[in-house]
């Protein structure tokens, strides 16, 4: 952290107040953009996909629950996995408080991953989650939604993930994307997500964007290399 500037408190008010002028032309100009995101076209799925729940299979029209709306993490957890990825539950930690309000506002979310649903349970029990979690360890919906890699894809160096070709580092990869059902059951893909797209889901990063330090991890190898299971923290 570089070594702060000690003012009185009239110089703090007027850069507090200078501050205050840029982030509302922020916060405009991001309501211009969650505007623009509603707008987008919509894709309808044809396909159907059927998952893996604690109850037995379960299609992507039940994971609505009664509402109109969709959202699903792609929760990065390969089939042969020990433990969820990291990242991936310092995001999830932050959907239990969420879902209630959600829920109220026409909106149901589930997390979906590749590993299978004896392993999500397990893993949910410890982690103390109460969110709906199926696999799609049958189906083609991660590859769909480019959060899943062949060993080939990794081989060659070049994945297509954030709607692009890059390189990637695992298997499986993180993203959010949005389903809408019409009264007649037809399912539409609405919107997706991925890498710094999902920032705005952790709240915790939020609250660090505030304090002098920040999110503290420019010296760090990666990001998100000083996060942990919440239950693995020391002290």
């Amino acid at each position: 952290m570089d070594e702060p500037t000690i003012v009185s408190r009239d110089e703090w008010l007027a850069a507090r107040k200078d501050l205050l002028a840029k982030e509302k032309a922020f916060t405009r100009q991001r309501d211009d953009l969650t505007r623009q995101r509603q707008q987008m076209p919509w894709v309808r799925v044809d396909k159907d996909y059927i998952f893996e729940g604690t109850g037995g299979p379960v299609a992507l029209a039940d994971l609505f629950d009664g509402r109109s709306q969709l959202i699903v993490y792609h929760f990065m957890y390969g089939p042969d996995w020990e433990v969820g990825c990291k990242a991936c539950s310092f995001l999830t930690d932050h959907f239990d408080p969420a879902v209630v309000h959600l829920n109220h506002r026409d909106v149901s979310m589930v997390a979906v991953s590749r590993a299978p649903v004896a392993t999500l349970e397990k893993f949910k029990a410890r982690m103390g989650w109460a969110f709906t979690w199926v696999s799609s360890l049958g189906n083609d919906f991660n590859r769909d939604y480019h959060v899943s890699f062949t060993q080939e894809e990794l081989d060659s160096g070049s994945v297509y993930y954030n709607y692009r070709m890059t390189e990637f580092p695992a298997s499986e990869a993180p993203g959010a994307s949005v389903f809408y059902k019409n009264d007649a059951g037809e399912i539409f893909h609405t919107y997706s997500a991925y890498q710094r797209g999902l920032d705005m889901f952790i709240t915790a990063y939020h609250w660090l964007d505030i304090v002098p330090k920040g999110r503290d991890e420019a010296e760090l190898p990666f990001t998100m290399a000083w996060v942990r299971h919440h239950d693995d923290y020391e002290g």
